[in-house]
């Protein structure tokens, strides 16, 4: 197979912009995103409720319109990270990642023999059916499979760049809320402690050359962070979104019906 766009795209610093999917597991889903801008998509099981057969379906939808797919794992155990990917995840977002060796131990569950210990399935989604030579296969997908590790509390921080520095870890992504309220400080997100947080998150991806990702609920905040150094950015989540839009529509609705 060949390299997974999702990987290219971290290997270099230009922005990313994409979307949340927490809410709409429809079929149309990947088309909208696609055609509305998205160069990613992030599926969402930590919060959502959806589970291993909802993954499965919508990287089928994900895969039709061409919009490469991150999900994020409702947990950093090997069941979880290994079902994520095998049913046909281009990358996994992991929660929660305080040190080097938390990461170390994801990647073990996530890559193949000789790189990691994950339990073998071909011809199946992971490799969109195709048939091929046993070590090529597992080659390439231990090359093309993109790992994204959440840095959302204190420790996280502190050991941002020895996460940074481990070579099969793509992107760093601040997970803001939680680590607002690790910090002590739940939704402050303009008091010092986080952004000497943010400052340090951006600093060990400078030093290690490491993409870095954030969730962002407006334009401004977006273009504020791609400029300090964040090169994913993903745009509110389709419920906010929808939700957003309906409220603006119909309170111009109104005001304009009340003149």
């Amino acid at each position: 197979m060949s390299e997974s766009p999702l990987k290219e795209m971290a290997s270099h610093r230009e922005l990313k912009a994409g979307h949340f999917v927490f809410e709409f597991d429809t079929p149309g889903i990947g088309y909208i995103l696609k055609h509305a801008g998205c160069d990613f998509t992030i599926l969402d099981t930590e919060h959502s409720g959806f589970g291993i057969e909802t993954v499965r379906r919508v990287m089928a939808f994900m895969r039709a319109a061409g919009l490469p797919t991150i999900v994020r794992s409702p947990s950093r155990d090997y069941k979880d990270i290994a079902r994520t990917l095998d049913a046909g995840a281009d990358a996994v977002m992991l929660p929660m990642v305080s040190n080097a060796d938390e990461a170390k131990s994801i990647i073990h569950s996530m890559k193949y023999y000789p790189a990691g210990g994950r339990g073998v399935i071909l011809r199946s989604a992971v490799d969109r059916y195709t048939a091929g030579p046993t070590m090529e296969k597992l080659a390439a997908q231990n090359r093309r499979t993109m790992l994204v590790v959440q840095i959302e509390n204190a420790e996280g921080v502190e050991n941002a760049e020895a996460i940074g520095a481990l070579e099969d870890v793509d992107c760093l992504w601040v997970g803001h809320f939680d680590l607002s309220c690790s910090l002590g400080i739940p939704g402050e997100f303009d008091h010092p402690k986080f952004v000497e947080a943010i400052d340090a998150v951006i600093t060990a991806g400078r030093a290690t050359n490491t993409s870095l990702g954030r969730l962002v609920p407006d334009v401004d905040t977006g273009i504020a962070l791609y400029r300090q150094g964040f090169d994913f950015i993903a745009y509110s989540a389709d419920a906010w979104a929808l939700g957003d839009a309906v409220t603006s529509g119909l309170s111009a609705i109104r005001a304009g019906c009340a003149d």
